[in-house]
């Protein structure tokens, strides 16, 4: 008897050689700075279609081992873990063991009574009010790589009040995933790295994958993080005793994301509402949706549907950048402080989506329709809020955070995740407003520099002690600068942008004085900017 063998041809998605060479010549220009024998960089894949069409790795892993990074290089992921504790939350509802309207104190009923239910749902989305445990530690004076679980928990439930009442406002705060993560264990008996392990790692078969409550645990291809030192070279900055997880904690590889990309088109883990889910956009008590679903930003770049979260703690810098509706994502994990992974995927996703994108104007075409940005630049201070923004004109470019800023038209710009800022000038007052979905989320007037002589800087002098932080902040005048002291921490500078408003620069927040009516300053309120 004769059998006849049909050989079927497998059709992988594939770019042009011509293309292809291009890309990588491009892709290796991006990250030529960290191709190096002696410094940390980055991994890097490019998906489409379910596959990889680019990986790489430049730099090493480890400069004290010469060990270079590769495909299989386990990072620290930070706040990309959000996703998979999201996740986690979603998958553990399907099982019966949660609602997502569950009040939190059902499951952790020593937080403290605000007077309003916060849920679940509104943690996810980040709307809860709940203060930022990172924020809160770096305040009291306390070493973030020091903290355990037990004494974030303790930290968060001291706290007496809320940032915002819960579904007012979105405001970011690494404690609502973190105490996502204490909701799993209690809610299904499990730890949230089992659960994950369990119900989405195994699944995928994302071996190299999990989240590091156990700093004991030796995770094979591990990297170490690094930053710049002042005095030139680098400083390892990686802390193998931080094993808090929900808010960050998650470690992967570029080769493990492969599958949970996947997993969004094929949505084949769970019941089949997860990327619904994580896909939704949040919404305000008022109806006003934003754009943060559960653990992943939602937004636009060039006219694309995006979906993201990036990360940053310890040296580590990670990204994953997805355009659903192209099948195409960029992922950029780096062992540098210093590394620019979203600006990073996004110039690799313009060289892959160059004629889907939409078209953005060169610095002399853009110089020819919109007057130079330079009357934007400046510090802008939102009184309601008490936040502050600084933006900065270079080389006919509009930079905020870090990055250049998306120009849409005369006064109007984006931030990378597609938040329209716009500028408007209205009787003689420089104006910048953010605005979320709808919603306006910062909106303040540029300010000038407030000079307080040595005799006004005095009247901020003294003690401070907080409770809630159990921490006490001394606050002194040194060469007629106003300084601030509390524990281990360095000395930060003061400078003044309202009367009794300091920049914490160092701090990335302000430190707001509460003076009587006979001008006497009874204390004092230091605002982070998560």
């Amino acid at each position: 008897m004769w059998t006849t063998i049909v050989f079927v041809p497998v059709i992988l998605p594939t770019v042009s050689a011509s293309a292809a060479d291009v890309a990588t010549q491009k892709i290796d220009e991006v990250f030529a700075p960290f191709d190096k024998p002696h410094s940390p960089g980055c991994s890097v894949g490019v998906i489409r279609d379910g596959n990889f069409i680019f990986r790489k790795s430049y730099g090493q892993g480890s400069l004290e081992l010469s060990a270079p990074l590769s495909s299989d290089s386990v990072f620290y992921m930070a706040s990309v873990s959000k996703q998979f504790t999201a996740a986690s939350i979603v998958l553990a509802a399907e099982q019966g063991f949660l609602s997502l309207d569950d009040d939190v104190r059902k499951y952790i009923p020593e937080l403290p009574f605000y007077g309003r239910t916060i849920t679940l749902r509104q943690m996810l989305h980040q709307t809860s009010g709940l203060r930022d445990f990172l924020a809160l530690t770096y305040l009291a004076g306390r070493d973030v790589s020091e903290l355990s679980s037990s004494d974030a928990l303790k930290l968060i439930v001291r706290q007496r009040a809320l940032n915002n009442l819960p579904g007012e406002e979105f405001i970011y705060s690494n404690t609502n995933y973190f105490l996502l993560g204490i909701v799993v264990k209690r809610a299904t008996r499990k730890s949230l790295a089992e659960f994950a392990a369990a119900n989405i790692f195994r699944p995928l078969g994302m071996i190299k994958t999990l989240f590091y409550d156990d700093d004991s645990v030796v995770i094979p291809n591990r990297v170490a993080g690094y930053d710049l030192r002042k005095a030139g070279g680098f400083r390892v900055d990686w802390s193998t005793t931080f094993d808090i997880v929900g808010s960050g904690g998650l470690m992967s590889s570029v080769n493990d994301l492969l599958p949970w990309d996947r997993n969004f088109y094929s949505n084949t883990i769970g019941k089949g509402s997860l990327v619904s889910n994580l896909e939704a956009h949040g919404r305000l008590n008022n109806g006003h949706l934003i754009n943060y679903g559960l653990g992943l930003w939602l937004a636009r770049y060039r006219g694309l549907k995006t979906v993201e979260h990036s990360g940053g703690t310890f040296g580590y810098r990670t990204e994953l950048l997805r355009f659903p509706e192209q099948k195409f994502s960029a992922v950029v994990l780096c062992n540098i402080a210093s590394a620019d992974v979203e600006g990073f995927a996004r110039k690799i996703s313009d060289l892959y989506l160059e004629k889907e994108l939409r078209s953005e104007a060169d610095a002399t075409a853009r110089s020819q329709v919109y007057a130079d940005p330079a009357p934007f630049a400046g510090t802008y201070l939102d009184p309601r809020k008490h936040m502050i923004y600084t933006f900065a004109a270079t080389n006919g470019n509009l930079m905020g955070w870090g990055s250049k800023l998306q120009r849409l038209g005369a006064n109007e710009f984006s931030d990378f995740v597609g938040t329209p800022i716009v500028f408007k000038n209205p009787n003689g007052t420089m104006t910048a407003t953010l605005t979320l979905q709808g919603e306006t989320f910062f909106s303040g007037n540029r300010v000038s520099p407030v000079e307080l002589n040595k005799s006004a800087l005095a009247g901020f002098a003294g003690n401070f002690h907080s409770d809630e932080l159990a921490a006490t902040y001394e606050v002194s005048v040194v060469k007629g600068v106003l300084m601030l002291t509390n524990a281990k921490q360095s000395p930060v500078s003061l400078h003044p942008v309202a009367p009794n408003e300091f920049e914490a620069a160092a701090l990335n927040g302000m430190i707001i004085f509460r003076v009587t009516g006979d001008h006497r300053v009874s204390g004092l309120t230091p605002i982070l900017f998560t």
